[in-house]
């Protein structure tokens, strides 16, 4: 336990994910940053000005001479194992940006090796730490909803040059996978999906899922054709409707006026008629912050951490799964 003092901290990959990493480790009263690791010197040399801390080319080299407690790894997808298990081998607690691993096999031997030394991991499903969704939880534990019908997921935008080693199905879906088994707090029992290469030919750039958890039905739309950058979820339940923007954190909820019987069709449109939109409030917060302080709480009080290795390993074999499931023409 290390709750008297500030942890030492360090990011391995500074790119578009990374950089945000170092910004909030400086800001933050519980962590020095110690150093980043970049193997692009100017963009590492660049942030490490920046933030008033070390750059070190090779990762190795710094974990090697500096003393850390929690390293953040933000390198692309195809690497997660190999450096994750070096800094796990050292000791040293990890915060894995999503997905945990390029496949199965591999994050289970980052689970494996990481519960053999005894430290804390996490995976970066940021979404969950969105203000907006938790106070959909709340909302939806409070039974404000009744009965959950159907989860829709939109995760659409233009082409992201930057991701190189996955597809949006891993890139992308792999967020809503994870909010919607965080929300229903089940898995889906059959996962059916379509999608193709419509821009670039080496990985699918679009791709719907169906998630069937029983009852409940689940719909995740992503992709990289899409000229502007929307990310939404709409929940649909006996007792009313939900709508999230998990850009904007606007949370808004539309209640059912709906009866189980009606005399007849002018009876229904009297009974059910329309519904006022009830705009929940919501505090804006910067989810990556949130996630990184609890991360850092759960170090210093020795507590599990709220996104587990295991569930994103769940999250990631859904999106396997799916992508498994795709045929290309």
């Amino acid at each position: 336990m290390v709750k008297n003092k500030k942890l030492n901290v360090a990011v391995i990959g500074v790119g578009n994910m990374g950089k945000h990493h170092a910004r909030i480790y400086s800001s933050l009263k519980d962590a020095n940053l110690v150093a980043i690791s970049d193997i692009n010197e100017k963009v590492g040399e660049e942030i490490a000005k920046k933030f008033n801390c070390k750059y070190y080319k090779n990762y190795k080299e710094m974990i090697e001479r500096e003393e850390l407690d929690v390293v953040s790894i933000a390198v692309p997808t195809r690497l997660h194992k190999k450096v994750a298990l070096d800094i796990i081998s050292k000791g040293i607690n990890v915060l894995i940006e999503k997905p945990i691993a390029s496949t199965l096999k591999e994050a289970h031997k980052i689970i494996e090796e990481a519960k053999k030394n005894k430290i804390k991991l996490t995976v970066g499903h940021v979404e969950r730490f969105n203000p907006a969704v938790r106070k959909l939880k709340e909302i939806i534990q409070q039974g404000k909803l009744g009965n959950i019908i159907s989860i829709i997921a939109k995760r659409v935008g233009p082409f992201a040059p930057q991701i190189k080693d996955a597809g949006v199905l891993i890139d992308l879906a792999v967020h809503d996978i994870d909010i919607i088994n965080y929300l229903l707090e089940k898995e889906p029992t059959k996962i059916y999906a379509n999608g193709g290469k419509a821009i670039n030919s080496y990985k699918e750039d679009y791709a719907e899922i169906f998630l069937n958890y029983g009852p409940i039905s689940g719909y995740i739309q992503v992709n990289w054709i899409t000229p502007v950058k929307i990310r939404e979820l709409h929940i649909t339940g006996t007792k009313g409707y939900a709508q999230l923007n998990y850009i904007t954190q606007e949370l808004n909820l539309y209640q059912s006026k709906y009866k189980k019987e009606f005399d007849d069709y002018g009876d229904f449109v009297i009974k059910f008629g329309s519904t006022k939109k009830v705009s929940i409030p919501v505090k804006f917060e910067e989810p990556l912050k949130l996630e990184i302080e609890s991360f850092l709480k759960s170090v210093k009080e020795n507590i599990k951490p709220e996104v587990t290795a295991g569930e994103a390993l769940k999250s990631l074999g859904i999106a396997l799964k799916a992508l498994r499931g795709i045929k290309y023409a």
